[in-house]
């Protein structure tokens, strides 16, 4: 063991700077963090004021999310262009994860807005409201609702040309033609859209709604269970002097993604009306 330095064991290390005894003998598999001095009799690792500054350097850049690979990379060529190449480029990354981090957290806000309406609705009560504005990419199918995994091939299509997997719980809904609507064909779906957030940035066509009336209705239950509501739905128009001025929006608020408690699905049915021109 070398004389003229103060050494310290491993365990001690770990303890000053806060740090696991497998991380420091990871650091030195990885070739960043070589001991000072290891006795070959006991095999115990010994570390002197040199090593402590490479592991501030390594804690530091490892606080700025910079991978193992590249401190070591810089550790070997330590030089004031390359610290500054990769901490330009680790500022760029990290504003992009910041980006994507605010984006999540204003989705789970909205999860977390419709969640709680919809577990604090009034169930199968007609209302006439005002279907706020909306953007949503739409494909023209004919899912089988016969679970929530009738959707599935559905999203698979909408979700094909997007970089990142979309977050599509309590966003994918369905349609009813106004034609299969004045019709009665309350369960023959003609369309697939997504709801999108304002935040999503989704790579195809989409569809810009406007502000409009709806009759709407929220009940317990799934898909399978709207044509009744449906046929409620159509008497109410009648009965109040409007007609039906577009494709129904069918969403599940709560289903089996949320719950296995069939008790608790909630469904919406919004049909856009407008007054019958006498």
């Amino acid at each position: 063991m070398p004389k003229d330095a103060r050494l310290f064991r491993i365990g001690q290390v770990a303890r000053m700077f806060n740090i696991s005894l497998g991380s420091l003998r990871h650091y030195e598999r990885c070739g960043l963090l070589e001991p000072a001095y290891v006795d070959r009799r006991t095999g115990y690792r010994y570390y002197g004021v040199k090593q402590f500054e490479v592991l501030n350097t390594i804690r530091y850049l490892r606080v700025l999310d910079m991978p193992l690979e590249q401190i070591a990379e810089f550790l070997h060529n330590r030089d004031v262009r390359v610290i500054e190449d990769k901490l330009v480029a680790q500022k760029a990354l990290i504003e992009r994860k910041q980006h994507e981090l605010e984006m999540i957290s204003r989705k789970i806000g909205h999860r977390l807005e419709r969640l709680r309406d919809a577990v604090d609705t009034d169930l199968d009560v007609i209302r006439l409201v005002d279907q706020p504005a909306c953007r949503i990419a739409w494909i023209r199918d004919s899912p089988t609702l016969d679970s929530y995994l009738g959707l599935e091939y559905s999203i698979r299509r909408l979700e094909e040309r997007q970089d990142d997997p979309m977050v599509f719980l309590g966003n994918v809904g369905v349609g009813v033609s106004a034609e299969n609507l004045e019709q009665g064909r309350y369960d023959d779906y003609g369309l697939v859209f997504l709801l999108l957030d304002d935040e999503d940035e989704y790579r195809g066509e989409t569809v810009e709604l406007p502000e409009t009336k709806c009759v709407r209705v929220r009940f317990g239950g799934s898909h399978g269970d709207a044509p009744e509501r449906y046929r409620a739905i159509m008497r109410y128009i009648g009965e109040h002097g409007l007609e039906v001025a577009g494709f129904s929006r069918e969403i599940a608020l709560i289903d089996e993604g949320l719950t296995s408690d069939p008790e608790r699905f909630v469904t919406e049915i919004s049909v856009p009306v407008r007054q019958v021109r006498q």
